[in-house]
């Protein structure tokens, strides 16, 4: 990253996740499955299930709080809030809702979409504000509900989500303290077919010869084979272009964060990039698939943990509907 104006640093992380917890067992009970069965397939025993009254900005608030406290700042120093998410609260979006719930008065708060890859798009976006100098601080948040849009008769697709969300707090820096390293955005909406959340509606009479849609979204609908290849093939590529972007071999990496699909596909990935088992960020047997929060939360599992300390190289990559895949490679600590 040359001629930039203002580096980045990552300060402070946090997340929240249901207090409710559906393990393997239980779901064996709804759908014909069974602990083995998953575990073996997915490395899940089991996820969070957010309640009627819980919501996701309830869950993505907290998130922030945990976040811009071990950051050491205030909401009201706040200037960006980005929410990852496909599942709001609210259609038209549930950034606001978080950033009224935190008292950041003087940021600006949106939601950006893409799915699993949320966390990783909105990085590299809040980055662009950062270092340019519009703005200072920012609160990156991914948060996803995804139990309120599955099919828990669908036992291809109930098995793999949970909720939950994650933040982590960005603030621009000297360019020579500069975290962000590099990072490679994708997309391919030829491959949508097989990931999506779909409109369905029926046309009703308006007035007159007009019509229009009523109707609702759909459940997850999966072809987890065709996933499966795309992101064991797809991702080692953008991480390596990343990886080049930042001048950085992966050798010289300390961690690999991916999103947290599927522990096979986590594996794989590792192994053709040669990075050892335990180099690989993985909290999916507690959480299952959080699509845009599983990145974070991971992160701040292992931040807290004392296993990701300052300065550790991390390579972040998400995947899923769009289809959609980047990386982002950086640093962590201030």
């Amino acid at each position: 990253m040359n001629h930039i104006s203002a580096g980045i640093a990552f300060t402070g992380s946090g997340s929240a996740a249901p207090a409710a917890t559906l393990d393997n067992a239980t779901l064996s009970q709804r759908v014909e499955t069974s602990d083995e069965w998953i575990h073996s397939r997915t490395g899940m025993r089991d996820r969070r299930i957010a309640g009627p009254q819980e919501t996701l900005a309830e869950l993505a608030a907290l998130a922030g709080e945990r976040a811009l406290a071990m950051a050491g700042i205030t909401a009201v120093e706040l200037d960006l809030i980005v929410l990852a998410t496909s599942t709001p609260d609210d259609l038209f979006g549930s950034a606001v809702s978080v950033q009224h719930a935190l008292g950041a008065t003087r940021a600006v708060a949106f939601d950006l979409t893409a799915a699993c890859s949320g966390f990783v798009f909105g990085m590299a976006t809040a980055a662009q504000f950062l270092r340019t100098g519009t703005y200072r601080n920012c609160l990156l948040l991914g948060a996803d509900v995804l139990s309120r849009w599955v099919d828990w008769d669908d036992r291809r697709t109930c098995v793999l989500f949970g909720d939950g969300a994650g933040a982590v707090v960005m603030q621009a820096v000297e360019p020579a303290r500069d975290r962000l390293l590099g990072f490679e955005l994708r997309s391919d909406g030829t491959l949508n077919h097989t990931l999506n959340l779909g409109f369905v509606g029926e046309a009703q009479p308006l007035a007159g010869d007009l019509t229009y849609a009523s109707g609702s979204y759909r459940s997850i609908s999966m072809n987890g084979r065709e996933v499966y290849r795309f992101a064991v093939e797809r991702v080692p590529e953008v991480i390596s272009k990343a990886l080049f972007r930042s001048q950085l071999l992966p050798e010289q990496l300390d961690w690999l964060l991916l999103h947290q699909a599927n522990q096979r596909i986590m594996d794989a990935v590792a192994a053709r990039l040669k990075l050892a088992p335990e180099q690989v960020i993985s909290n999916i047997p507690r959480y299952g698939n959080t699509s845009a929060a599983s990145i974070p939360l991971a992160l701040d599992e292992y931040v807290r943990t004392g296993k990701v300390t300052p300065g550790h190289a991390i390579a972040a990559a998400g995947f899923g509907a769009g289809l959609t895949w980047g990386a982002a490679i950086f640093r962590w600590g201030p």
